[in-house]
């Protein structure tokens, strides 16, 4: 793995506190795009799977081949009152966790992300796939937060 995802990963960090910022309650749990989630559940997503994706990778360097379970997002977005709690800590415990994480990260020898664990559903995957998979994600939902925010009258600051 190429270390520069590793900052990356870290320059992430309060990507989240972007997606939010200038938005209210109303509009944070807006559908401006029916049929798609709304910011504040893409913001909770983001955080959950970066808690989810942080577990994994200390799995993987603590434990030989450990089992890396899968989870239905939906249902947690369904079922864990993303749209009744405050996306600020959000944001907060994203960057936080971020930072904690590309610490540790940035420890490891580079021979340390070869190092594997299967994933309940896709088989085998190694600490750096993890690393450049979460910072794609981030990536990902990006996207979406910036066409529900042009959709709200509210751009995403550059």
């Amino acid at each position: 793995m190429d270390r520069t995802h590793i900052a990356n990963y870290l320059a992430q960090a309060d990507e989240l506190k972007a997606w939010i910022a200038g938005l209210t309650r109303d509009q944070l749990n807006s559908h401006p795009v029916p049929g798609t989630w709304s910011i504040q559940q893409v913001v909770f997503h983001t955080l959950d799977s970066d808690l989810v994706a942080t577990d994994r990778m200390k799995r993987i360097i603590a434990m030989d081949l450990p089992l890396l379970m899968n989870y239905d997002e939906s249902r947690y977005a369904g079922l864990l009152f993303y749209d009744k709690r405050d996306a600020s800590k959000v944001c907060d415990l994203f960057a936080a966790n971020r930072r904690y994480t590309a610490e540790l990260l940035a420890m490891l020898p580079d021979e340390a992300f070869e190092r594997a664990g299967v994933h309940s559903v896709r088989g085998l995957v190694t600490l750096g796939q993890l690393v450049e998979n979460y910072v794609e994600h981030v990536i990902h939902h990006r996207k979406f937060v910036v066409a529900k925010r042009q959709a709200l009258g509210k751009p995403l600051a550059t």
